[in-house]
């Protein structure tokens, strides 16, 4: 579904991706995994259009992205959730869901996602005419991803779902993204700094230091991987 290859991306002044490659199937969950400043939000920015590449390619269903407007890429079944949740803070739970179905089969679909979205988070049921900003952060993360399901997407990319939250909220987040993948068969890209959960739930995984690939594998493979023991996992 997604493949990129040789990506390099400067951000800031300095090289923030240095030759990534990787790949997402069709109703993968992978997760890319690795501490602060690897470049992990950075790529997530290359492939929803927003940093422009300085060379490699970016190919989703076999077709070049950098022949597509940025606008133009949730059209095509891309959701980017940026970390930090950026909710509309002024705006309702409804409203702030309303805005992530743009596209017209969003639009059409809308009642049917709506009521896929309130069966997965009920609480947003709950406060669906309550001002975003004044949810709990974890309540604002459940409409981060919500507002990416309203698009009706094929490809949903979480860009750190569990900044700042709870432990306890934590594991709440992540088990409603692995209720999305099971249920939904939804192709999941998780970028996550908390290794331990992001590899206990995808199927595959790549390790990002210093904006390159260091290791990739099935997940059971990197939680073994005496290399990410050390690195992420305390052991």
């Amino acid at each position: 579904m997604l493949k990129l290859d040789d990506i390099r991306v400067s951000f800031g002044g300095s090289r923030a991706l240095d030759g990534v490659g990787l790949e997402v199937g069709a109703g993968e969950f992978v997760a890319i995994v690795g501490p602060n400043g690897a470049g992990k939000t950075t790529l997530f920015r290359a492939i929803s259009g927003v940093l422009p590449l300085e060379t490699g390619r970016m190919t989703y269903d076999g077709r070049d992205l950098a022949t597509v407007r940025p606008s133009d890429r949730p059209g095509l079944g891309i959701a980017h959730v940026p970390e930090g949740r950026q909710v509309f803070p002024r705006m309702t739970v409804m409203e702030n869901l309303e805005m992530g179905a743009q596209t017209a089969a969003a639009r059409q679909g809308w009642k049917h996602t709506r009521e896929q979205i309130f069966g997965l988070f009920p609480r947003l049921h709950e406060r669906r005419a309550q001002a975003a900003g004044t949810l709990s952060g974890g309540e604002q993360q459940m409409v981060a991803i919500a507002r990416g399901l309203a698009s009706m997407p094929r490809l949903l990319m979480l860009d750190e779902p569990s900044m700042g939250l709870a432990p306890a909220i934590v594991d709440l987040i992540f088990d409603c993204i692995g209720r999305i993948h099971r249920e939904g068969g939804m192709t999941i890209l998780l970028v996550e700094q908390r290794a331990a959960e992001a590899l206990e739930a995808c199927s595959r995984g790549y390790v990002l230091e210093a904006g390159r690939i260091v290791l990739q594998g099935a997940h059971h493979e990197l939680l073994r991987d005496p290399r990410v023991k050390k690195a992420y996992l305390g052991h």
